[in-house]
């Protein structure tokens, strides 16, 4: 896990100020506390962060090919780089180092651009071709690892693995994107490629930019494709899968450097800690978060696991000062993010890397196998809308009720009215603004239809996908997934410079999980099925059997009780109101019903004072962005 970034001027061959990219490099050092390289040529400029983690003498970057034509810089980890070595060798390569980025130099030789299509991993990377004078950059299938740039006036292409160091660049505006910022009043965080800044885009998983002198090109390599076998047996299938993750995760174990797993005593994670188990030599390592509050806390359940696979267990009981975690939480993600699971993601992290330098984590079970509750509701509306048929119609009614009338099964009752692709879309905010809470609550009219990118999701899935619930997973895992978790993940192991890896997420798992009958996904009310018959050697039937519970806060009464002065300033100060993005009566009554128990607003206020405090942070102050005093790199 490391920090990449660079720039390129390729209209005009102009030097790559050095100070520039010193910038860009001490701007991500939590990413990579252990080392720094830079590289120069005509108009370009690289910068690596290095956590080390293979090859920990041997493996400083950039790094370059034989005879030094190609430089890259690299982020992430290939688990099939042994492999890919061999070959190379053969091929008559040279490496240098035992690690697995001169794999990527070597294989870019061979392969041009398509060297992406036999990587096996997480990552982001940007390789220097001085031969034909080109700037190559990708992202791994799923998204684990970041990527952004921005293209400045057709001449130059400046790029970072987060916006922060991308920032350094004066060159850069700093002007806020208002669909992302309609995009994300909806779903608490801006959906890929946009950013919350004009002109500053993520590249999307799955896609590779080349940029040369005529300029920049961005393609998709991959997809998953949904080529369902029916004759796959319940037992089959959950043999296969349990083979398949146990040989996942003991690729997900190289390492050099010490490694373990996060464990919340949910099924996800229970499973990955059990099949670790079976691979690893020697005891392993597990990290845990509870809460004082009885309802949000979950080590029981983690310490059971821990106990019956024997692991060197370490819990931490989460007392956040919360204010202390604001200037975190918005230095950590550079646009706004709202999802407060990254609170006790943050300290899970924090606890396991007084540990270790690598964790692995269940992240992707719940939109591989239909695990949310989304899921389920759909699967209830499918069936009501294929039962009522033109009745549906009758539904519309719903639409028209004020967002004060509230009824017992009014969200379903509008749902079925609308298409099965809308209908899920809107899933993805259901419990925070409304359509009509929206409107009411935006001063600009021009307000950005979020649920276009879902809806066209949900209508392009791959052809063979057919059935409704593969094309619901085939959004979550396109919005959802990397958006809000694997960016949460990522920002908030970064902050303490651990490395997080997701075996779930390998993209032979996703395959393989894409063949899969819808029925053996979601079975009646059972979700997950076939993961859980699969984990059924492991994990104990109570685990399996529990209510999926997640990181969950206290945030409604953090905002009645501790934050409240906090927050009246964050959302109705002057500072906040004036800048015309709100109406604030609509403010004020969504502040003074919360306040009175009448409804609980708390991740809609929420949304909006992280909104304000990261416009104070990067908009309104001209210089380039710092840490806070409180942020401290982990060594």
């Amino acid at each position: 896990m490391c920090g990449i970034a660079g720039k390129f001027n390729f209209a005009d061959n102009a030097p790559v100020p050095r100070e520039l990219i010193t910038r860009m490099n001490v701007a991500q050092a939590h990413r990579g506390p252990d080392g720094s390289g830079e590289y120069f040529d005509r108009g370009v400029g690289l910068a690596h962060r290095r956590l080390s983690i293979l090859d920990v003498e041997g493996g400083r970057q950039p790094m370059t090919n034989e005879d030094s034509t190609i430089w890259i810089v690299f982020n992430g980890e290939i688990y099939n780089f042994p492999e890919l070595r061999d070959r190379l060798e053969a091929k008559g390569h040279r490496f240098r180092s035992h690690c697995d980025t001169e794999a990527i130099v070597h294989l870019y030789e061979e392969l041009g651009e398509n060297c992406v299509d036999e990587l096996r991993g997480m990552f982001a990377f940007a390789i220097w071709d001085s031969r034909t004078e080109k700037l190559f950059i990708a992202r791994d299938r799923l998204g684990i690892k970041p990527l952004h740039y921005a293209v400045l006036g057709g001449r130059s292409l400046v790029f970072g693995s987060e916006i922060k160091a991308i920032l350094q660049d004066e060159a850069v505006p700093r002007r806020v994107n208002f669909d992302a910022l309609s995009e994300y009043v909806s779903l608490l965080y801006v959906p890929d490629p946009a950013t919350m800044f004009l002109g500053v885009q993520k590249l999307p998983p799955a896609h590779t930019l080349a940029c040369d002198r005529n300029g920049v090109h961005v393609r998709k390599y991959w997809d998953v494709r949904y080529e369902v076998n029916e004759s796959l047996t319940e037992q089959h299938a959950a043999e296969q899968l349990f083979d398949l993750l146990k040989g996942t995760v003991k690729d997900h174990l190289l390492s050099d450097v010490p490694l373990g797993a996060f464990l919340s005593g949910g099924v996800d994670s229970s499973v990955i800690v059990g099949l670790m188990q079976q691979v690893i030599p020697g005891q392993l390592v597990t990290s845990s978060i509870g809460f004082e509050e009885e309802a949000y806390n979950e080590l029981p359940f983690a310490r059971q696991i821990a106990e019956r696979f024997h692991s060197e267990h370490h819990e931490y009981v989460v007392r956040p000062d919360i204010e202390q975690m604001f200037p975190l939480i918005v230095w950590s993600f550079d646009e706004p993010f709202a999802d407060s699971s990254a609170i006790p993601t943050y300290y899970v992290s924090k606890t396991a890397r007084e540990h270790v330098t690598v964790a692995l984590s269940g992240d992707g079970g719940d939109e591989l196998f239909a695990g949310y509750q989304r899921h389920e509701l759909e699967q209830f509306e499918h069936r009501l809308r294929r039962s009522l048929g033109p009745l549906r119609r009758l539904g519309a009614a719903a639409r028209v009720f004020s967002n004060d009338v509230k009824f017992k099964g009014r969200n379903t009752l509008e749902s079925i009215t609308r298409g099965p692709d809308d209908a899920y879309a809107r899933k993805h905010f259901l419990y925070l603004f409304t359509e009509g809470a929206k409107q009411h609550l935006m001063a600009r009219r021009e307000i950005h239809d979020y649920a276009a990118k879902f809806r066209d999701l949900y209508r392009t899935a791959p052809a063979k996908a057919g059935d409704w619930l593969n094309r619901a997973l085939y959004v979550d895992l396109k919005t959802y997934l990397v958006d809000d978790i694997l960016t949460k993940v990522d920002r908030m192991s970064m902050a303490v410079s651990l490395e997080t890896r997701p075996p779930l997420l390998d993209h032979k798992v996703v395959e393989f999980v894409a063949t899969l009958p819808p029925r053996l996904k979601l079975n009646g009310n059972e979700r997950k099925y076939v993961f859980k018959k699969a984990a059924s050697r492991l994990v104990p039937q109570e685990i399996l059997s529990r209510k999926k519970q997640g990181f969950r806060l206290p945030i409604a009464e953090w905002l009645r009780k501790e934050l409240r002065e906090t927050t009246e300033d964050l959302l109705l100060g002057p500072t906040a109101t004036q800048r015309g993005y709100f109406q604030k009566n609509e403010l004020e009554t969504l502040w003074r019903d919360h306040l009175s128990g009448r409804r609980d607003n708390a991740h809609q206020i929420w949304s909006l004072i992280l909104l304000e405090l990261w416009h104070r942070k990067y908009i309104d102050d001209p210089r380039p962005p710092t840490a806070p005093k409180t942020f401290a790199i982990a060594h």
